[in-house]
């Protein structure tokens, strides 16, 4: 018996154990990583990393119906840092990002675009009307008759563009992406949000076009154009480039091309309207006919 206790094996408590098991998924992650060098680019663009474990976690918050108020309040839960970041984002937009990766996917809000909507609505009023005023400044026969239809017309015009159309470009998103696998479809809300923020720069300019020059205001109509267009292009050229190239190409030129016809509407309608024959003022004569006194 002592024999067999010799033999016996005792474990030593100071001995490491070294364990052979598979590689960690973390370690499998970064090997995927390395043999497909473009898809964490395709990821930072497009917003297929991480986008849709925060999509899910956003769902489960939004548990309450959606006709009660708890439900629309969630749209605009967001700090004034957001927006205000938000707004950056828009007027110095960054060749190669994407606005709903950096600023929108992690919490999408309606606070801005309406605002700024708002906002813009009335900037384009009151300054169109401050434009017809000074443009016809000076002439006797001239009496300002502020002109309030051009408010609700403007309303109609902004709140129309920056639904209608997200609205619109979502649908096709959606039926893109039941034909080709590879396209990335943005939500509704992220696509309200682009447009709504991409409207800011147009505030500030509005308020410019008061200045009674043509050439001025075409001038700063292009360079607005050219800054919240290429907010909308650099966010969905990523999200139609897998598509057919002439179907991407056209859904690009469709979305540049909505964004430049309301620029040149609102310009042409608002500030460069033809000017209105103003009737000639009557005046009697002292022999009982009277006379009307042509004014240019």
């Amino acid at each position: 018996m002592a024999a067999v206790d010799d033999l016996k094996f005792r474990a030593n408590p100071d001995a490491t154990t070294i364990s052979i098991d598979e590689p960690t998924e973390a370690h499998k992650k970064q090997h995927s990583r390395r043999q497909e060098p473009g898809r964490e680019e395709d990821d930072e663009l497009l917003g297929t990393d991480d986008s849709d474990k925060t999509e899910l976690l956003a769902g489960q918050k939004k548990s309450a119906p959606f006709w009660t108020f708890e439900y629309y309040q969630t749209f605009f839960d967001v700090d004034t840092y957001q927006v205000l970041d938000r707004i950056k984002g828009s007027v110095f937009p960054v060749p190669g990002r994407n606005f709903v990766r950096l600023y929108v996917r992690s919490n999408p809000d309606l606070y801005g675009p309406f605002w700024i909507c708002a906002t813009l609505v009335f900037a384009i009023a009151v300054s169109g009307n401050l434009s017809n005023f000074f443009i016809h400044l000076g002439r006797p026969t001239y009496h300002y008759v502020p002109e309030f239809r051009k408010v609700s017309i403007a309303a109609t015009t902004i709140y129309a563009y920056a639904w209608l159309v997200p609205l619109a470009l979502w649908g096709f998103l959606m039926w893109r992406n039941s034909k080709v696998m590879n396209i990335v479809s943005y939500s509704f809300l992220e696509i309200v949000c682009v447009y709504g923020y991409s409207l800011f720069v147009y505030i500030p300019t509005a308020i410019l076009w008061i200045i009674p020059q043509k050439v001025v205001r075409w001038v700063l109509m292009i360079f607005s154009l050219c800054l919240s267009g290429s907010v909308l292009v650099m966010t969905f050229w990523p999200a139609v480039r897998d598509d057919n190239r002439r179907i991407a190409l056209a859904t690009v030129g469709t979305i540049v091309l909505l964004h430049a016809l309301l620029s040149v509407g609102c310009l042409a309608y608002f500030f460069d309207a033809p000017e209105v024959d103003f009737p000639a003022p009557i005046i009697p004569a002292h022999n009982g006919t009277t006379l009307i006194t042509k004014v240019k």
